[in-house]
């Protein structure tokens, strides 16, 4: 078995900026100091390859390819859950390289370097999840938690999964940076259409508890436009209009530099900014939680 603690004590406290994928020394799981979620979350990275099917243009994964992850080695993935988590709960990691307040496992978050639902293995990940939480006895408030760009939804198997993650205090953080295809094609470098975005949405909601994560940002120094706000609130007013309703909405800044080209281009709203929009999209009657 890999014993993780000998590689972690030796390494630098983490924050909320610093999310190496390699901080822990190990192929698939990763610490992360989160920002959003007040605590530790441990990362998944099953897209070891820098591949993805979009290309975000404030994606912070270098040399980001277009494509899939590659195929997962389950029992190496198996392998380095069980002892990073033995290492949170058992070890000494939360006092070494954790800031004092953050000091809590919020979740294990199926993330990394590229969209994590490519992965054939899905579902037998999400049974793997499953059974290493059971078996080193996580508290059940631990979250496991998919962050997906949606587009791979319509797939079987990827509905399996999401079913089987439901029943181990699931969530879905489904990506809307932009709700026009005009939108989403500068913001998400993607084709796929709007309507696409719905249906899988509708199907990540029926299936497991969703919200929306959303990166708002400035670009080449404006500020996205009232055009944006109006189609973002008529697309989430539409959801809830015929019944399909998320637990809310992840409205978030940029917090660490873009890797891909268009970088120079790409600034930070003030917190102010964030704000207003956040009391738009509340009107609407869905709760908000900001992160500048």
């Amino acid at each position: 078995m890999i014993g993780p603690s000998t590689v972690l004590n030796a390494g630098e406290t983490l924050n909320t900026v610093n999310h190496d994928r390699d901080s822990a020394a190990l192929r698939y799981v990763y610490p992360v100091v989160s920002r959003r979620a007040g605590g530790v979350s441990v990362g998944i990275n099953l897209n070891t390859n820098n591949a993805c099917n979009w290309r975000c243009i404030y994606c912070q994964v270098p040399e980001l390819t277009r494509g899939a992850a590659p195929p997962v080695d389950l029992a190496v993935l198996e392998n380095e859950l069980r002892s990073f988590l033995d290492e949170l709960l058992h070890g000494d990691f939360m006092q070494s390289r954790v800031p004092e307040g953050m000091r809590r496992i919020n979740d294990i978050a199926l993330s990394g370097n590229g969209e994590p639902a490519s992965a054939a293995e899905f579902p037998q990940v999400i049974e793997l999840i499953g059974r290493v939480r059971r078996e080193t006895a996580l508290p059940e408030a631990v979250k496991t938690v998919l962050i997906t760009n949606g587009s791979l939804l319509y797939r079987s198997e990827v509905q399996q999964g999401l079913q089987r993650m439901a029943q181990l205090n699931g969530e879905v953080w489904f990506k809307l940076d932009r709700a026009s295809a005009a939108g989403m094609r500068l913001i998400n470098d993607t084709h796929t259409s709007i309507e696409k975005v719905r249906d899988n949405l509708i199907t990540a909601i029926a299936l497991c508890p969703t919200w929306l994560q959303t990166c708002w940002f400035a670009l080449d120094g404006e500020l996205p436009g009232k055009r944006d706000e109006d189609d973002y609130l008529e697309f989430v007013s539409g959801l809830l209009r015929d019944g399909h309703k998320p637990q809310g909405i992840l409205l978030y800044g940029l917090a660490r530099p873009s890797r891909q080209v268009e970088a120079p281009r790409l600034s930070a709203l003030s917190a102010g900014n964030l704000q207003a929009f956040a009391e738009r999209i509340g009107q609407l009657g869905l709760q908000v939680k900001v992160n500048p």
